[in-house]
């Protein structure tokens, strides 16, 4: 599955239907958060790595940082999404590092009552201004987690591999418009360029030029629905050598060209994108 790597500096971004009226249709990605979407209707289609999944009415799906994922809409969701950063919650750091879900499905999660309150309180309070907000929402978030995670079963990954991977995402979004090569990941964090190579092609199945690419058009994605700049200034200020090594590589990953892109995001709320 080839994946869009989305950089994010928000700890904490929330998106109800009922406010927003996009649909939960995503391209292949993956980023340090964690992301979650409670469906309280219609149903979607989510790969996440190499498992599929129908979720529908009252349904939870929950990917873990760094997991490859996908939403195609089946019939137009109403749903709670969201994206946290697990720095966030350091009490469950171990299980967002150093372990992933059997399964990423919770099926009938909304049966529970407990947890289909607090991620309404989460919404209300994320779209709210009231005093001490974000403490509010990090103890929904905390005990929304604790009763999740008791309804999820986890398995064990190598955590020496997701700290390895840890260091080169951050770096290369530390550096994505530079000139970058498993030679300067090399130089840089002292640590081999083949085992660079094996990390990312185990963990994300991707391989680094394709990552470096999808990172740069991430970044370039949100130039243009958030500025007026031009795609040769964007496709500079990104990282890409020349306008048609961008052109060529933001086709291959979006399956339009930046000016249709542009054009077809600002008038149609169905295209797949990424959580913006």
């Amino acid at each position: 599955m080839r994946a869009l790597y989305e950089k994010r500096n928000d700890d904490l971004y929330c998106r109800d239907s009922r406010k927003k009226g996009k649909t939960l249709g995503y391209i292949s990605h993956l980023h340090h958060h964690i992301e979650l979407a409670f469906v309280k209707s219609g149903k979607t289609r989510v790969l996440v790595d190499s498992d599929e999944y129908i979720v529908e009415s009252g349904d939870v799906i929950v990917v873990f940082p760094n997991q490859i994922h996908r939403f195609e809409t089946l019939e137009r969701e109403e749903y709670i999404l969201l994206l946290i950063n697990p720095d966030l919650l350091p009490e469950f750091s171990k299980q967002f590092t150093t372990t992933v879900p059997v399964s990423n499905l919770i099926k009938g999660a909304a049966a529970d009552g407990e947890l289909l309150s607090l991620i309404e309180s989460i919404s209300s309070t994320y779209y709210d201004n009231a005093s001490y907000k974000d403490m509010i929402l990090r103890g929904y978030l905390l005990a929304f987690f604790g009763k999740l995670l008791q309804k999820t079963e986890l398995r064990d990954v190598q955590s020496c591999d997701y700290h390895v991977l840890g260091m080169i995402l951050n770096y290369c979004i530390q550096n994505s418009d530079k000139n970058l090569s498993l030679s300067v990941l090399e130089n840089e964090l002292h640590i081999s360029k083949y085992y660079i190579s094996h990390v990312m092609s185990s963990k994300l199945h991707i391989g680094f030029n394709d990552y470096i690419n999808s990172l740069r058009i991430s970044n370039a994605c949100k130039y243009l629905l958030r500025t007026d700049k031009s795609v040769t200034e964007i496709s500079d200020i990104v990282g890409f050598n020349t306008l048609r090594t961008f052109n060529r590589a933001f086709f291959k990953q979006m399956g339009l060209t930046p000016s249709d892109y542009r054009a077809k995001m600002k008038n149609d709320s169905s295209v797949p994108s990424v959580p913006l």
